[in-house]
């Protein structure tokens, strides 16, 4: 990745390698960029927030939290043939390249928001 498609770059965007296998097929040791870390995050105690509209956070910890993490913005799929395959089985193994990542809230309902 460009280091302008990703904020924070060299949080947000490493390179990680994984082993790419299937039953019946060598393994194969692929590279690419991927989205994870932290980004910028912040918190507001309620007694510090000026703010005429601003309404008191009445649960404790009594503060209001934006907590964002890298996630993917945009991704393509690439397939590659992995090696040393049996006669009965398909090669090809499909995996997503990240083309982009932004810094987002964390979503609860999204499966892998937390990894």
């Amino acid at each position: 990745l460009h280091p302008s498609t990703c904020p924070l770059h060299w949080l947000c965007c490493p390179e990680f390698t994984f082993r790419a296998r299937k039953p019946g097929c060598g393994g194969l040791h692929i590279t690419t960029d991927t989205c994870w870390g932290r980004c910028e995050t912040w918190e507001v105690r309620t007694e510090s927030r000026r703010e005429s509209y601003a309404k008191p956070v009445l649960d404790p910890p009594y503060i209001e939290s934006y907590h964002r993490v890298c996630t993917y913005n945009k991704t393509h799929l690439v397939t590659v043939q992995l090696p040393t395959c049996s006669a009965n089985m398909d090669p090809m193994y499909t995996y997503p390249v990240v083309l982009r990542c932004d810094c987002g809230a964390v979503v609860e309902k999204v499966p892998n928001c937390h990894t």
